[in-house]
């Protein structure tokens, strides 16, 4: 690796504040951060106007719809890329919509995500100098017997440094942007004024509630501390693991974490050239580690991206990047998934509604469709049916598109999100996502009884009610005679 000599003096402080400017940290300042989100808005409407003049010269409507979508989708991600924070992390979160496109309307998203992840703007050896610095004091060369300035990887808070510590140790050395926690705030007051923008990318919405969720994760995800508690966990409670590898933390201290290094070959690029033999393995393991996180550690893996995956040499999945990481379960968590699950293996749709409303997914007053909900639901049930399952872009864009059906008649917006629910919900939909990169093929069900006696415990009621595993094409046939039926004597 390139390495630069540890007692090189760092840049006067002119050449500092000009660096800055081209790339040193995010601009933290608010009139800038708000400037540059400003932008696309009116960059979009103006990409429309010009739209209809080239209408009007004998484009295609169609032809046209895509090159505005390609430089809105590059801009937005650009932008996002270089503010990085909440901003950066908004840009991630879309990637699992773009997994869920039509091939032909995901390829602008696709292209403009890969250069936000590929290309974020890296902050200047000055810029990491100074974080380090405050960090373990103005010697803090003396901690390292190497340093290598160019980072070896970005996050959408900070970036990873290679180095070898004082001990002799590879480690990776993980630094915060300065700035990072004012312009998580600064980004969410702006990008809750760019609604009509963001329906490019998820129409029909609740772009606020998008906002504020993603706004909370971030926020966690500031504390460096608690990042390192909770990294030290997993490496402690995998310490052993067969098949699991979490680098323990040499230290942390303010907007530093550092932790072992670990060689091996990053998920990203197993999903773009590896064997399908491979895929499956890897991707029941990142299944399993998720899974059982909460009763390993009694944290909630909430980031199962596919870049804080990489296969090492040894066969062994290693995880990096422990900053969402909440204490799981909370109390209502376990009687939630004891009550769904027994009314979708083994009730009906009453119990399914009484399950809804008792759990805060809807009101006690609220009229919704349950039977829809069911319906919906069967794809997820059928995971727990099936010996051998698949998940892949196909099953993901299915599910992603019944949800987010614009129609005020989809029962997914009669529904609402208890608060507690949402780290989960943010962990199985980024799960599912990498699950569906790997189109993965494998014993699913197990691994997911494995980790969750209540839905253990559902299933083999309903084996013993059923005597076996259920024909899904009968079912459907009976509930569509049931429903035929209620329909001509109500």
């Amino acid at each position: 690796m390139a390495v630069r000599r540890i007692g090189a003096q760092p840049r006067s402080s002119g050449d500092a504040e000009q660096q800055h400017d081209i790339g040193g940290h995010p601009p933290a300042r608010p009139a800038v951060r708000a400037a540059k989100l400003a932008a696309l808005p009116i960059a979009f409407a103006g990409r429309r106007a010009a739209g209809t003049g080239k209408r009007a010269l004998g484009r295609s409507p169609g032809e046209v719809d895509r090159d505005i979508r390609l430089r809105t989708a590059q801009h937005f991600f650009d932008v996002l890329g270089e503010l990085k924070g909440f901003a950066a992390k908004l840009g991630q979160m879309l990637g699992i919509y773009e997994l869920a496109l039509p091939p032909e309307l995901a390829e602008p998203y696709r292209i403009a995500l890969s250069r936000l992840q590929d290309a974020t703007p890296a902050m200047l050896p000055a810029t990491v100098h100074a974080v380090l610095a405050e960090a373990f004091g103005p010697q803090w060369r003396t901690q390292f017997r190497e340093f290598d300035d160019h980072r070896a990887a970005s996050a959408t808070i900070g970036q990873v440094h290679r180095a070898v510590w004082r001990d002799g140790r590879s480690v990776a050395v993980k630094v915060m942007y300065p700035g990072a926690r004012a312009a998580v705030h600064a980004d969410l007051r702006q990008l809750r004024r760019m609604s009509g923008l963001l329906s490019v990318f998820v129409p029909n919405a609740d772009v606020r509630a998008v906002t504020d969720r993603l706004a909370e994760c971030v926020s966690a995800e500031l504390d460096f501390a608690a990042e390192a508690d909770s990294q030290r966990a997993f490496a402690a409670a995998f310490a052993r693991d067969p098949d699991f590898r979490v680098p323990e933390v040499v230290t942390q201290c303010g907007d530093v974490i550092v932790s072992e290094w670990l060689d091996g070959i990053p998920v990203s690029r197993l999903i773009a050239s590896g064997a399908q033999s491979e895929r499956d393995r890897v991707g029941l393991l990142t299944l399993r580690f998720v899974l059982s996180s909460a009763e390993r550690t009694g944290l909630l893996y909430c980031d199962p991206h596919p870049g804080n995956f990489r296969v090492l040499p040894d066969g062994r999945l290693g995880v990096v990047d422990f900053g969402a990481c909440p204490v799981w379960p909370p109390p209502q968590f376990a009687p939630l998934v004891h009550d769904i699950a027994e009314a979708l293996l083994n009730g009906g749709a009453a119990e399914l509604d009484t399950a809804m409303r008792r759990h805060g997914f809807a009101d006690r007053l609220r009229t919704y469709d349950v039977q829809a909900l069911a319906e919906q639901l069967l794809p997820y049930v059928e995971l727990l049916r099936q010996e051998h399952s698949r998940v892949d872009r196909a099953w993901l864009r299915q599910r992603v598109l019944v949800a987010m059906n614009p129609r005020l008649s989809n029962v997914h917006r009669q529904l609402s999100l208890p608060a507690y629910y949402t780290p989960f919900a943010r962990a199985m939909v980024t799960l599912l996502g990498l699950l569906s990169q790997l189109e993965v093929t494998g014993p699913l069900r197990d691994e997911i009884l494995r980790w969750s006696p209540e839905l253990a415990a559902a299933m083999a009621r309903y084996h013993t009610r059923t005597g076996g595993p259920a024909d899904l094409a009968a079912a459907r046939a009976r509930r569509a005679a049931a429903a035929k039926r209620d329909a001509a004597t109500g």
